[in-house]
């Protein structure tokens, strides 16, 4: 078994895929792109931002010869989905150069991995949201609308074991679910590329300023958790404290319906103020 480094952390996740080889191979085997790149940006943002909103992406990468960006991102449990639709929606603008011509001159590629949310459809690890025109009636796809076919793909590692999932995908989700508990056995992997990622993330080539960014990473994580669980149970004292309330006054009301009490008797009762009472 190998000790490495957990890619649930940004800072590791961002250590692995920015090396171009690494990228290039797992965005081979997740879209069948070979990629012609020699450097992977980090943290990569558009300034002036675009919309609103100012974007971010983990990991950039522009083939300028076929003409496709490939950004990949790196989510947490507490991401949203359409966090990631505006990240790949602001990149498809970002490319279009002028108001005389619409046409996208590049095609924009996302693929967000979830080390540990859990996949929203039972069915795959994989879900697929692309941006192609299809016919209404018959969904069949009109590739003359237009050439860039703009993809965005969320990838939940934890179903990794899937069986409908094919290999080449599954190896790469099974090596990032195996690095979370920080050890992996090499010899369940045959992609050499997967090897080199092991090699990469390597538990003793991890430096003294990756190792404090991760425990930055781990604390914050503790602390969302932490108010997250706060939170949920002063919603749940909340509720319970409403409940009771709402059933006292129910009483009162039968109390009242039935006449047989004063509201000064119902009041005492309930131990709800005579000026309530009287309002029911």
């Amino acid at each position: 078994m190998k000790q490495v480094a957990s890619l649930r952390y940004d800072v590791i996740f961002k250590k692995a895929f920015s090396h171009p080889n690494l990228f290039t191979a797992l965005v081979k085997d997740f879209l069948g792109i070979q990629l012609e790149i020699d450097e992977v940006e980090n943290d990569k943002a558009f300034i002036p931002p675009v919309g609103n909103v100012a974007t971010k992406f983990d990991l950039f990468a522009e083939d300028k010869k076929n003409r496709v960006i490939v950004e990949v991102q790196h989510a947490h449990d507490s991401d949203t989905y359409e966090r990631f639709v505006y990240y790949q929606c602001s990149s498809m603008v970002e490319t279009i150069i002028s108001s005389d011509n619409y046409s996208f001159p590049l095609t924009v590629i996302t693929i967000v991995f979830f080390t540990q949310k859990k996949t929203p459809s039972p069915d795959s690890g994989i879900i697929e949201h692309d941006f192609e025109p299809r016919d209404f009636i018959t969904g069949k796809l009109l590739d003359q609308v237009y050439q860039c076919k703009h993809k965005l793909l969320f990838v939940f590692t934890n179903k990794s074991a899937h069986t409908k999932t094919p290999k080449p995908y599954r190896e790469w989700m099974q090596a990032i679910h195996d690095s979370l508990d920080g050890k992996v056995d090499e010899a369940d992997y045959t992609n050499p590329s997967i090897q080199a990622l092991f090699q990469v993330i390597e538990k003793d080539k991890i430096t003294p300023e990756e190792r404090k960014r991760m425990k930055e990473e781990h604390n914050r994580e503790e602390a969302e958790m932490r108010k997250f669980k706060e939170g949920k149970n002063e919603g749940i004292k909340e509720g319970e404290e409403n409940g009771r309330k709402k059933g006292i006054k129910e009483t009162a009301r039968n109390f009242k319906a039935l006449g047989t009490l004063t509201d000064e008797q119902i009041a005492s009762a309930t131990g709800l103020s005579l000026e309530m009472i009287k309002a029911l």
